[in-house]
């Protein structure tokens, strides 16, 4: 397994790691997932230790909380092999400290979390969603208290815009506080969109992408094709409406350049979706997620070998998008694209 710097910090992460949300199985958006328990875990952990998976990434919404308990009886005894990624602000209950990024939600929350863990530090901390609430001081100042006490050791975000993100690494260099070193975001060859603004901004300012959802949303699993109606355990059933939009035409184009490399390569269509996104400017690790042995170790097979970088254009071209306003000028008229290159 590959090893990348996550971000410009010190900590190095595989370029794949696994992500639980289909531990646990509460709820109507985590029980389409998966319902994994705690000794289909373990096997799970056991297949990704062999194969050099060490970073396993979680969330305090997931199942409501099941999630970190089932990985944390999944990893224990073997902490020291492992690192461990949560993340915290989406609403847990109706509470009035049980949402955003408060003090005082976020020390609760880390606490709970290392309780249902059973460990005393969390690797990498993650915001869930910004908190226009909270002054950005007071989020980063309790980040850095809980860095400082050794409960956790780097802290990152996720689903943040540019201007959230960099108005939070501009306090955290003004006060000496600890700085996003991650951005677990949405990014597949069916939702490029991270390219434009964040990718930029996380090459210019040392943030690492965790890619989420790199098989879009359950779309790219290679079971999907024009003309044919969705799997009968297709997870989209029960999720397509509460996930990323994608129109099914430019689905379908993807997927057939997909199958036209998978033939080329004897790959499959996860494998080829997965290993595009490897090739992509600062993506550390994606994020792969499986319910059962068969799809972990399918998803392991993304990794050992590369793309040409031939198959790589074809992919480029056919998942391009014009990008929105103010970015669409960048790649339209020739003085924008002096000034801006695009990222490649």
């Amino acid at each position: 397994m590959e090893f990348r710097r996550l971000g410009a910090s010190g900590l190095m992460v595989p370029a794949l790691s696994f992500g639980t949300g289909t531990f646990g199985g509460r709820g109507p958006l985590f029980s389409a997932w998966g319902n994994t328990d705690v000794q289909e875990a373990r096997r799970l952990v056991d297949i990704c230790l062999d194969a050099g998976v060490t970073l396993f990434d979680t969330a305090d919404v997931y199942s409501d909380g099941a999630s970190e308990e089932i990985l944390g009886a999944a990893i224990k005894g073997r902490r020291d092999q492992v690192l461990l990624s949560t993340k915290t602000s989406l609403p847990t209950g109706d509470g009035p400290h049980d949402a955003g990024s408060s003090r005082s939600r976020l020390i609760k929350a880390c606490e709970a979390a290392l309780r249902r863990l059973g460990t005393d530090y969390i690797d990498l901390l993650q915001l869930h969603a910004f908190d226009a609430g909270t002054p950005v001081e007071e989020v980063l100042s309790t980040l850095d208290a809980l860095v400082r006490s050794g409960k956790v050791r780097y802290v990152g975000v996720s689903n943040f815009s540019g201007w959230q993100l960099m108005k939070s690494l501009a306090v955290a260099e003004r006060y000496g506080y600890p700085r996003y070193v991650a951005h677990q975001v949405y990014y597949s060859l069916i939702g490029r969109d991270y390219e434009w603004e964040l990718m930029p901004l996380g090459i210019d300012q040392g943030v690492g992408a965790l890619v989420w959802s790199p098989l879009g949303w359950g779309r790219l699993t290679g079971k999907i094709r024009r003309g044919q109606p969705l799997p009968a355990q297709s997870r989209l059933h029960a999720t397509a409406e509460l996930g990323p939009p994608v129109d099914d035409e430019y689905l379908f184009s993807v997927v057939d350049v997909l199958d036209e490399i998978a033939k080329e390569t004897g790959k499959t269509v996860p494998q080829i979706a997965i290993n595009w996104l490897l090739q992509r400017p600062t993506v550390a690790s994606v994020i792969i997620g499986a319910r059962n042995e068969q799809q972990l170790k399918d998803n392991l097979g993304a990794v050992g070998w590369s793309l040409t970088p031939e198959q790589i254009a074809r992919l480029d071209a056919v998942s391009q998008r014009d990008a929105a306003y103010p970015y669409f000028p960048y790649r339209r008229q020739e003085g924008f694209a002096r000034l801006n290159p695009p990222v490649v």
